[in-house]
C-alpha cells in the first residue's frame, strides 16, 4: 500500500511516515505543501491513499481537496487536520473526501484509519462529527465569520496578506479588510495586536 502524506509542518509528516513505515505493507511518500503534493501524486501514477493538512500552503480550503482527488485518477484521499471545524470536516466528506483525521489520534487508530480509507471505506471519528458546532470554538473564533478565522490564523503563522490572499485564493484588499475588522471586533490596534490576543485566547 503507497500512501502520500503533505503536510508543511515537518515533525506531524515524519511522526505520521513513521508510524505508518512501522507496518510491513505501507510505504510513505512525504510533501511540504499542495504544489509539491499535486506533483509526486502525478508523477507516482497515483497513491492507494493520499492525506492532505487542511491548513497546509497551497491548500486553499476544500479546493485543494478537490484538486488532490482529480489527481489521484479517484483514489482515497483524506484530510488530516488539528484546527479544522466539524463543519469543514462535514463539508469535505460531503465532497467526496474519504475521510478526516484529527491530529490526535493515536497511533494505532491512525494507522487502522488509513487502512480502513484505503480499502474504500469513509473514515470520520463519530465523537468528532457528532457534537455541536461551536463546542470546539473559543469565545474569540465565535466572534469571527469562518473568513475572519482564515485571516486569524495566517496571522498566527506570521504570514503577511499578500501571502494570506495567496492561500485564501482571494484579493490582497479583502485581507485588509478582513484584518481591519477583526481588529475592531476583539479589540485589537493592529495585526501583530491580534494575533497575540487570538494566541493567549487559544484561538486556532
Amino acid at each position: 500500500m503507497t500512501v502520500l502524506i503533505a503536510d508543511d509542518h515537518e515533525m506531524v509528516r515524519d511522526s505520521i511516515a513513521a508510524y505508518l513505515e512501522n507496518e510491513q505493507d505501507i510505504q510513505t511518500e512525504v510533501a511540504k505543501d499542495m504544489p509539491s503534493a499535486l506533483k509526486k501524486t502525478v508523477d507516482h501514477g497515483g497513491f492507494d491513499l493520499v492525506l492532505l493538512d487542511y491548513t497546509m500552503h497551497g491548500m486553499n480550503g476544500l479546493n485543494g481537496l478537490q484538486e488532490a482527488m482529480r489527481a489521484n485518477g479517484g483514489r482515497p484521499v483524506g484530510l488530516i487536520s488539528g484546527t479544522a471545524t466539524r463543519h469543514v470536516a462535514n463539508e469535505a466528506l460531503a465532497l467526496g473526501a474519504a475521510g478526516f483525521l484529527p491530529k490526535s489520534l493515536s497511533a494505532k487508530s491512525l494507522i487502522n484509519a488509513v487502512r480502513f480509507m484505503a480499502s474504500g471505506e469513509v473514515y470520520a471519528p463519530f465523537e468528532f462529527l457528532a457534537g455541536d458546532e461551536d463546542d470546539d470554538k473559543t469565545e474569540l473564533a465565535k466572534q469571527l465569520t469562518e473568513r475572519e478565522g482564515e485571516v486569524m490564523r495566517g496571522l498566527l503563522r506570521g504570514q503577511s496578506n499578500k501571502e494570506i490572499a495567496r492561500d485564501m485564493g482571494i484579493q490582497e484588499v479583502t485581507v485588509k479588510l478582513h484584518v481591519k475588522t477583526l481588529c475592531r471586533k476583539i479589540g485589537a490596534r493592529n495585526r501583530t495586536q491580534a494575533a497575540i490576543i487570538a494566541k493567549e485566547a487559544h484561538f486556532h
